[in-house]
């Protein structure tokens, strides 16, 4: 998994590639931390480069919505695939996070 993160006035533009999966879920984690950590109000992330989430990435997703939310900001997922976007409707996270 690659992530690429940029600023760009008060938006924070994420880039993911790759599959978030067992062997590199930490490392993901650890990668959007400044986001969680951070004052970002609002986050677009860019899911084209996608292939592939466990429910390991799921819960670290839902961990950066509520602490987005927490802030009164906002958590967009852009340009997901359909297996992917199909694992969100499946598991109910697609009525959480907005994804477009």
């Amino acid at each position: 998994m690659e992530v690429k993160i940029n600023t760009e006035g008060a938006k924070t533009l994420v880039e993911l590639n790759g599959r978030i999966d067992t062997t590199n879920a930490d490392q993901f984690q650890k990668d959007i931390a400044p986001l969680m950590q951070g004052d970002a109000m609002d986050i677009e992330m860019d899911c084209s480069g996608m292939d592939y989430t466990s429910s390991q990435g799921l819960r670290i997703f839902l961990m950066l919505q509520k602490s987005v939310g927490s802030r009164k900001g906002k958590l967009v997922l852009k340009n997901m695939k359909a297996q992917v976007r199909e694992v969100f409707d499946i598991t109910g996270f697609s009525n959480i996070i907005s994804i477009q």
